[in-house]
Order: structure tokens, then C-alpha cells, then sequence
């Protein structure tokens, strides 16, 4: 499977400060995302540790993923980098994204995340549709509950 790009963007009306404590809130996050387990912090803003665990048709996919924040602007933008392997399913995950705030003229912050991710192996034999379908969802979880914790819309 090809590395393919992703982007979401919503507005909330808390400012850049307020929306960077909830979105760096490592532990919180973690339950937004219903295919992430066992998520340690290692280094404030720095390395975590996740397990992605969830089914793709025929597979059940376990990867250990090393998460590595690589760039950090308080309260604007943070760049994130995560990849693991399913040893048993031969099948790997990579995953670049930045999440960037941005203030509008009514004080009101819009957010960005965007990146790409690749996923090779056993597990992409199922078609990049398939997998494109399941990262729309996971995005689409993640936005959710980011817009409704941020007094969004």
C-alpha cells in the first residue's frame, strides 16, 4: 500500500493555549482513539510507547508502536511519528502528523491535523480501500471527541 495523506480541520472557541493542554493531554487522547492500548508516557512531549490493536477483515493486528514527537511550538504545532510492527501478521504501520492551532479574528482556534501513513505487509493485501475506510473512522473518532472537549461543534 502506497503512503497515503490525511487531513482534518475544525474550529472551536477555546484559545491556543487552552486547546494545546487538551490536545498534548497524552492520557486523554489515548481514549479517543478506540484502537490504542496500554499507552505509557516515557518523556513528556518527547516518546511514548502504544499498543494499536484492532481487525481488518481476516487479521488481527497487535503492533507495538514507538511514538516520537520531533518538532514542538507551544502553543501552535507539535509533529508526531509512530511506528510498529505486527511480528505475527508480517505487517508494519507508520504514521506522520501535525497538529497545528491557529487563531482566527473572532479569537476562536482552528485546528489542524495532517500527515500520512503507511501501512505494508500481510495486512495490506486487504486493499487500500479497506484501510482508508478504517483510518476515515479513526480520524473522524479522533475529531469528534477533540471538538467536543474543546466546546466545539
Amino acid at each position: 500500500m502506497p503512503t497515503t495523506s490525511f487531513a482534518r480541520e475544525f474550529t472551536v472557541p477555546a484559545d491556543p493555549p487552552a486547546c494545546w493542554r487538551v490536545l498534548t493531554d497524552v492520557a486523554r487522547l489515548a481514549g479517543w482513539v478506540g484502537i490504542l492500548d496500554d499507552v505509557k508516557e516515557l518523556s513528556p512531549l518527547e516518546s511514548y510507547q502504544a499498543v494499536l490493536m484492532d481487525r481488518l477483515g481476516p487479521f488481527r493486528l497487535r503492533a507495538d508502536l514507538d511514538v516520537a514527537v520531533s518538532e514542538v511550538e507551544e502553543p501552535r504545532r507539535i509533529r508526531v511519528r509512530a511506528a510498529g510492527e505486527d511480528r505475527q501478521v508480517s505487517s508494519r504501520i507508520g504514521i506522520d502528523a501535525t497538529l497545528q492551532l491557529a487563531t482566527g479574528d473572532d479569537g476562536a482556534t482552528t485546528v489542524s491535523v495532517a500527515g500520512t501513513y503507511e501501512v505494508v505487509g500481510k495486512v495490506a493485501t486487504l486493499g487500500s480501500g479497506m484501510i482508508r475506510q478504517k483510518a476515515a473512522k479513526i480520524l473522524d473518532e479522533f475529531t469528534g471527541h477533540a471538538v467536543a472537549a474543546l466546546g466545539g461543534r
